[in-house]
């Protein structure tokens, strides 16, 4: 779908003292914005494509919010995701952070609206080419840098995975089952 552009819409709350942490997807389409996601609240998922502008969303969810007793203390935005599933661009998670509790209504407002003509503004840019699916082999990676030497995986790098387990089992590097390399 094409016509729907959609961006990350991030919430961080507060409740008898503790934060809490919601993310949604933002939609825009045909002039009127909604929102996508996951919730026990139905009112704090699923926002209709019918808010002429991202203020009137932002406030829907803060009067959503507010009925479960929480306070809204900061918006996360991010930029429109790309539409090509091949592209390497990187998602912009948090484009405008606004800390809500300490912004007026009209500030937020004017926030909000810049915020809106930057992702418009960046529709019209392309976005960066995915690499190409027939490079040549002695090629390194698209991100990086071109003067940086190629690794090569000699068989003294490699091990087996017998040898992996034996060697992280009991290692202080290993978290939760995860090994940590650096």
């Amino acid at each position: 779908m094409p016509t729907v552009e959609r961006f990350p819409l991030s919430f961080k709350t507060q409740f008898s003292g503790s934060h809490f942490r919601h993310i949604v997807l933002g939609v825009h389409s045909g002039g009127r914005f909604g929102a996508l996601g996951i919730s026990r609240r139905e009112d704090l998922m699923y926002k209709p494509l019918e808010y002429k502008t991202l203020t009137d969303l932002l406030q829907e969810f803060q009067v959503a919010y507010r009925r479960y007793w929480h306070t809204l203390c900061k918006v996360k935005i991010g930029h429109y995701v790309s539409h090509d599933p091949h592209s390497v661009e990187q998602i912009e998670w948090k484009h405008s952070v606004l800390d809500v509790d300490k912004l007026s209504k009209e500030e937020l407002r004017k926030e909000l609206e810049r915020h809106t003509r930057d992702m418009r503004l960046k529709i019209g840019k392309a976005a960066p080419s995915s690499p190409s699916k027939d490079r040549k082999k002695d090629m390194g990676s698209p991100l990086r840098n071109p003067g940086s030497p190629m690794r090569k995986n000699s068989q003294s790098d490699r091990r087996s995975s017998a040898e992996k387990r034996s060697g992280s089992a009991g290692s202080a590097a290993d978290v939760n089952g995860y090994q940590i390399r650096v």
